[in-house]
């Protein structure tokens, strides 16, 4: 058998795309602040603490606070 010249190139490192913190912050603030107000509507908007007359975000969420295991009866 022949023995062959060609060698294969080394391989380039990986290189890994770093987001700066300042363009992810406001995204994460932002949908932190929509999972809390989610999590109001469907845990605790009801009786008391209801900021809305009616019981129509109750129904809409009803299943929701079920599945999540919020008591409502």
């Amino acid at each position: 058998m022949a023995q062959s010249a060609i060698t294969p190139a080394p391989l380039a490192p990986p290189t890994v795309a770093k987001l700066p913190v300042r363009a992810i912050l406001p995204w994460a603030a932002f949908f932190g602040l929509l999972m809390l107000v989610l999590l109001y509507f469907v845990g605790a908007e009801e009786g008391a603490t209801s900021l809305l007359s009616g019981a129509g975000v109750h129904e809409w969420v009803h299943d929701g606070r079920h599945l999540l295991g919020f008591p409502c009866h």
